[in-house]
């Protein structure tokens, strides 16, 4: 289960100065940080495009919750699969655009099946999306490569992608913020 993108020798970082990867643990602070970093820019169009799908009262609440945190500035865009779409759509006429997360889309990804290939296929696409993006985006992303080996097999692969994705959205990104216990540390440029 490789797939992670294959460094041609002298090939650069697509580097798009617009992209901002935001990475920490859960209860971290990153949605905040982004959120807070994206309300920041002027301009108008704000998309907020939302990953999450939820299953039960108690996500849907969250997602309530959430909602009402982004204000009436921001526009949301429920898209758990296809997000370099909705990027490649809405970035022409966007002030900013948000991405939270990159860990549930993943986890959308393994919930439809998607193998090896097509869930490379998919970070692809929302490289070559980015590659091409007109204004600011913020990636948010759960980091996974802490805690212990997972037991089941399920598990292991949610964990192998969301690292493979993370790994590819920090070489994209031209600035990576970690979140830990609230505090943003930047750690891509280097200050």
């Amino acid at each position: 289960m490789n797939i992670q993108k294959k460094t041609i020798k002298g090939e650069k970082d697509i580097l798009n100065k617009n992209i901002t990867f935001v990475i920490g643990g859960c209860r971290s602070g990153k949605s905040s940080f982004a959120l807070d970093q994206a309300n920041r820019i002027k301009g108008k169009n704000k998309y907020f495009i939302a990953t999450s799908v939820p299953m039960d009262s108690e996500m849907e609440k969250r997602v309530e919750t959430h909602q009402k945190e982004r204000g009436e500035d921001w526009i949301t865009i429920e898209e758990p699969i296809m997000i370099h779409e909705k990027i490649n759509q809405y970035s022409p006429k966007a002030g900013v655009i948000l991405v939270d997360c990159l860990t549930l889309w993943v986890s959308n990804l393994l919930f439809h099946s998607y193998n090896p290939a097509q869930i490379d296929t998919a970070i692809m696409h929302l490289e070559a999306c980015l590659e091409q993006c007109e204004c600011p985006v913020f990636l948010v992303s759960n980091e996974v490569g802490c805690g212990i080996v997972p037991e089941n097999k399920l598990a292991r692969q949610f964990r192998d992608f969301a690292g493979f994705v993370n790994q590819r959205m920090a070489k994209v990104a031209h600035t990576v913020v970690m979140t830990i216990a609230g505090i943003d540390v930047q750690i891509k440029p280097r200050p």
